[in-house]
């Protein structure tokens, strides 16, 4: 049989067309970007009406003079304020910028004494007076902060922060922080080995508590999930505040951070600065590029506050202003390796960064429950970097569920990234319930959910759900996927720096000394705007003595005073002006970047398309963990028996109540056989009974009686099944009708069928 092949014209033609099909994709992409930007432009509001004018000249006139004299007053507080701060910082770098932990801790381990030293350390927080007794049975917690620039303690820098929850339930707490400076050669290999050394000393000083809970805030987060990919035997449940994990996921029209890179030309800016560091980058570019998203409050809002209200503002501005103002170091390698293999490769959702001797991090080797804490108001982690991952890795939820794996996600519709780890109020209430649910993690049935902290009927306590959610969701979170733009601003950057390391660095490095780099550093903007204003600076002399008259003689306004009310007028329209600057530089980033590299992925210098979801790997029949678990869906006896029940009644309702996940953990934890396995078997058991219930539902019920022969087994395990569920009238109809199918396969009450799509019936949010 001769074969015949097709005309090269027919070839040409169909290259054209396929050219042409991306050419006019792009033309789409750019004039949806355009549209976007021009509505972010519109006003969102008129500005408000001045206040009227007195009607006495002499009020009017009395009331410009109290305003006066408050005004001078607030100016020198607030002047004072600057100088302390600028103090403040002074001392913090004379110290070396020492973690900003509220709580008094002692070293555990030294990463600086291991065999592969590092900058990192292991401490125990102390345990405060007041605090409940601790207890060896329960998790410890470690927290770890983000090495992006600034120092470390954020995550307990006050009572009520993670540090302090973790704390008032008498768990013990460790922290990872990190000193100023690398240690030379330090790589970001050799930070996940120690890391994973620090949970094996944990491990030793608790041998009677279950897997430490894991907790990573920003950077931290991704630094954790890499040692849960390449050591998950050290994590228990592990925890992602605001953690990007997908650099190139986000929404049209925000989140412009994600496009700098590849404006700037990829990597070579990152080591062109490293090498004028004499080999170490300045964290401080770092925490200036972060200030540039929102330049209203970087440049206005933040110090305009602290002037407005200097009497009751000036305790809280020096607090944060301590660890904001505190800037590390990492060694050239480091920050080569964060940019190219995070900021501009996206590679570890992927599973292409190397974790040493020929292996990779994968993500899905992670077997640890992971809680992803993410907000819509976050500019510096949206939430397609921080939930993207989750569609990048698994194919969908059911492959979730039959590797056996555990994933919680928690929005927040308006905090700011800073907010996620600082705020009070988050602490009190999202971090919270988080820690509450961690207790019960273990008996959470493998799957993707959605936990939602609502109130009820006026209650003043939280009612927490974890609802059952799917791939589908998560992509709606997450903004675009399919974009061949990022895949060419690697090429590129890959490109620019081989012609960087080739014929421009080794001259940098030749002219860079210690002494320069440090001159550097001194007069980096963010170091100069506190040092400037401190008693360093001779013209600052007389200011602590007015500020210390002024306060003998204060005379605050009052608040009904017109001359206020237009201060806040005059502010608001700077701050509008400050954001109508931002929005213009957004849109002209956001543009320039699609107009450049999405022409350049349309000609091909991507070398090929971004995948929409994760490649499948096999069906999921053919997985060995579901084959297994098929094999003995008419194996076992009562204690499979109720954990398939309750796994068919909760994807029925398609979620659960923490209220009915805590009496299923004390079932599971108190009740015989559960009490005699040990928490590996329980997990074990969970994720078994899951597969089976998810694959095949119908067998799955009908061998319910062969689990259990006995009509008195029968009744014990739907007893213990309704005890979990509670109040009947309370399940929603879906899952009413699952208890009554259960009921009727075991011969105890008449059958009432299930509605075809039973889940799409589940009660809703």
């Amino acid at each position: 049989m001769t074969v015949v092949a097709p005309p090269p014209g027919r070839e040409l033609l169909a290259r054209g067309a396929e050219t042409m099909s991306r050419v006019i994709d792009q033309a789409r992409t750019l004039a949806d970007v355009a549209g976007r930007q021009a509505a972010a432009l519109a006003p969102a509001a008129l500005p408000p009406a001045p206040p009227p004018l007195p009607a006495s000249p002499r009020a009017l006139l009395q009331d410009a003079a109290d305003y006066a004299v408050d005004a001078a007053q607030r100016g020198v507080l607030f002047l004072d304020t600057m100088r302390r701060a600028g103090n403040i910082f002074v001392e913090h770098e004379a110290a070396g910028c020492p973690p900003v932990l509220f709580f008094d801790w002692d070293m555990v381990v030294d990463g600086r004494t291991l065999p592969r030293p590092c900058n990192y350390a292991l401490v125990r927080i102390r345990h405060p007076e007041g605090a409940a007794p601790l207890d060896p049975r329960l998790r410890p917690f470690v927290i770890i902060d983000p090495r992006a620039g600034h120092g470390a303690g954020i995550g307990g820098f006050k009572s009520d922060s993670q540090v302090g929850v973790a704390l008032r339930r008498g768990h013990p707490v460790y922290f990872v922080i990190f000193f100023r400076d690398p240690e030379p050669g330090q790589t970001i290999l050799d930070i996940t080995r120690a890391e994973g050394i620090f949970l094996e000393r944990i491990h030793e000083l608790h041998p009677e508590a279950p897997k430490s809970v894991v907790i990573g805030n920003c950077q931290g987060g991704w630094a954790v999930m890499m040692l849960g990919a390449s050591q998950p035997e050290l994590t228990g449940a592990i925890v992602l505040n605001g953690a990007p994990l997908s650099y190139w996921a986000g929404e049209r029209g925000r989140n412009p951070m994600r496009y700098l890179g590849g404006l700037a030309g990829g990597s070579w800016p990152a080591a062109l600065m490293a090498d004028l560091g004499n080999g170490r980058f300045d964290g401080a570019s770092l925490v200036l590029n972060f200030e540039s998203l929102s330049p209203a409050n970087t440049w206005f809002k933040k110090y305009y506050n602290l002037f407005a209200s200097v009497d009751a503002e000036t305790p809280r501005f020096l607090e944060f202003e301590k660890w904001w103002g505190g800037y590390f170091l990492m060694n050239r390698e480091e920050i080569r390796w964060i940019v190219e293999n995070l900021f501009i490769g996206d590679r570890f959702a992927r599973g292409e960064i190397s974790s040493g001797a020929g292996a990779t991090f994968n993500m899905r080797s992670v077997r640890s429950p992971v809680i992803v804490f993410a907000s819509a108001g976050d500019n510096i982690t949206p939430p397609g970097q921080a939930l993207r991952w989750i569609a990048d890795v698994y194919r969908d939820e059911r492959e979730i569920k039959t590797l056996g794996q555990t994933i919680v996600y928690l929005m927040h519709e308006d905090i700011g990234h800073l907010g996620i780890f600082v705020s009070g109020a988050v602490a009190l209430k999202e971090h919270t319930e988080i820690a509450e649910t961690l207790q019960l993690i273990d008996s959470v049935a493998p799957g993707l959910y959605e936990m939602l902290i609502t109130t009820e009927g006026g209650a003043k306590e939280w009612q927490v759900e974890l609802k059952e959610r799917t791939m589908a969701d998560i992509r709606a979170r997450s903004g675009e996927a399919r974009n061949e733009a990022f895949p060419a601003v690697a090429r590129i950057s890959a490109l620019n720096q081989s012609i960087y390391d080739l014929f421009i660095a080794p001259g940098v490095r030749q002219m860079a000394t210690e002494r320069t780099a440090e001159l550097r550093r001194q007069l980096h903007p963010m170091r100069l705007r506190r040092t400037l204003l401190s008693d360093h600076n001779p013209a600052m002399a007389p200011v602590a003595g007015l500020a210390e008259e002024v306060r003998a003689h204060r005379r605050p306004v009052a608040p009904a005073n017109p001359f206020l009310a237009w201060e806040r007028l005059w502010a608001e329209g700077v701050e509008r002006s400050f954001d109508l600057y931002r929005d213009l530089r957004d849109g002209w980033t956001e543009y320039a970047f699609h107009a450049v590299y999405g022409a350049l992925g349309t000609w091909g210098v991507a070398g090929g398309d971004t995948a929409e979801e994760a490649p499948p790997l096999a069906t999921e029949v053919e997985a060995p963990e579901v084959r297994a678990a098929l094999a003995r869906v008419a194996e076992g006896g009562y204690a499979e028996a109720v954990i398939r029940m309750m796994i068919l009644l909760a994807r029925a309702r398609g979620g659960v109540r923490r209220s009915r996940l805590a009496r299923s953990n004390a079932l599971l934890t108190t009740e015989a056989p559960f009490a005699a396995m040990t928490p590996a078997g329980r997990q074990a058991l969970i994720r078994e009974q899951t597969v089976i219930a998810s694959m095949a539902q119908d067998e799955a019920l009908a061998a319910l009686p062969k689990l259990l022969p006995r009509v008195a087994e029968r009744r014990r395990a739907m007893a213990a099944v309704e005890g979990v569920a509670g109040p009947e009238a309370e399940l929603g109809e879906a899952a009413q009708s699952m208890l009554a199918q259960l009921r009727a396969t075991l011969g105890l009450k008449p059958a009432s069928p299930v509605p075809v799509g039973y889940e799409a019936a589940a009660m809703p949010d």
